[in-house]
C-alpha cells in the first residue's frame, strides 16, 4: 500500500520547521516571546510528517483569496 502525504492535498496548507534566524526575526517583529505562539501538538499529523520536535515553531502558509499569501506561527507542544 502507497503511503499518502498529507502534505500533497489541496485543503492542507504548505506546513515548514522555521530556522532559528527567522523564527527570531518574527519574535522581535511582533515583540512576542516564542511561548506566546499559538500552540500545535507534536502528535498532530502533519507535525509528525515534517518531523517537528517539541520546542519547534512551525510556519503554516496559506493561501487566501484576499490577502494572496498569510503566514501563520505555532508552536509545537507536548
Amino acid at each position: 500500500m502507497t503511503k499518502f502525504s498529507l502534505l500533497d492535498h489541496e485543503s492542507v496548507p504548505k506546513h515548514e520547521i522555521m530556522p532559528e534566524g527567522e523564527l527570531k526575526s518574527v519574535l522581535s517583529k511582533y515583540s512576542i516571546e516564542k511561548e506566546q505562539l499559538p500552540k500545535i501538538k507534536v502528535h498532530d499529523p502533519v507535525c509528525k510528517e515534517i518531523g517537528a520536535v517539541v520546542g519547534d515553531v512551525v510556519k503554516i502558509t496559506r493561501i487566501s483569496q484576499t490577502a494572496g499569501e498569510a503566514e501563520y506561527y505555532r508552536l509545537v507542544i507536548e
